[in-house]
């Protein structure tokens, strides 16, 4: 049995593991967990001491396959709550992140077991990302970010980089969702903005835009 706050770190450094590979630094952990380093430093030694993380001086922290496990499983309910409340209670994909946060530490596995059956195992959540199964496994998706693409180029919307209610409320503004298809009709060299066609209608986005839409060709 973990604390709120032990899962709440555990799920951040196994986000940043895949940016940080070889080890998460405790100044991007205070960055990630909005919070001072010492903080930080005092938890990682907690969660050392219960063989959840392994930690060297100036090579950062990495997860245990305890503290994997751990991380896995908050990220699996948290996923899993936020189908549900966009399938069965009608909730925008916007609305639902930090109602997630909260629901994500209920301890019951019979609940989560029960909340996966009743979903009919759902593999992804309502941003695309994958949930990942009982044992911990996530599914493989080939997919690449809009930015990547070039004049010319389809694909399908298949997940999103970035979840802030912000930038999900963009999206809904301009009619873009998981499974539309978007055509790259042209791409500007001097900022990388693109115009694009969705649904024979044509929309010009920013870099910044495309570089958080993930698409599967």
């Amino acid at each position: 049995m973990f604390s709120l706050s032990e899962e709440n770190y555990l799920k951040a450094i196994f986000h940043l593991e895949r940016k940080y590979q070889a080890g998460v630094s405790t100044n991007a952990l205070s960055e990630e967990m909005d919070t001072k380093a010492s903080s930080v430093t005092d938890m990682v030694k907690k969660l050392s001491e219960k063989k959840l993380v392994k930690y060297k001086k100036y090579q950062g922290v990495k997860l245990s396959e305890k503290g994997r496990n751990a991380a896995v499983e908050v990220i699996r309910k948290h996923r899993l709550w936020e189908v549900f409340l966009v399938e069965k209670l009608n909730f925008n994909w916007d609305e639902v992140h930090e109602i997630a946060e909260q629901l994500e530490h209920i301890k019951s596995e019979k609940l989560t077991r029960e909340l996966d059956r009743f979903l009919e195992h759902p593999s992804r959540d309502p941003h695309g990302d994958p949930i990942p199964d009982a044992e911990g496994n996530f599914s493989v998706s080939n997919k690449l970010l809009l930015s990547e693409l070039e004049k010319g180029q389809e694909g399908i919307c298949v997940g999103v980089k970035d979840s802030s209610s912000d930038f999900l409320r963009y999206l809904d503004k301009n009619k873009i969702s998981l499974g539309k298809s978007i055509l790259v009709k042209d791409k500007e060299p001097f900022d990388e903005s693109m115009l694009v066609e969705i649904d024979g209608e044509k929309l010009r986005i920013s870099n910044t835009i495309s570089a958080n839409l993930y698409i599967k060709i």
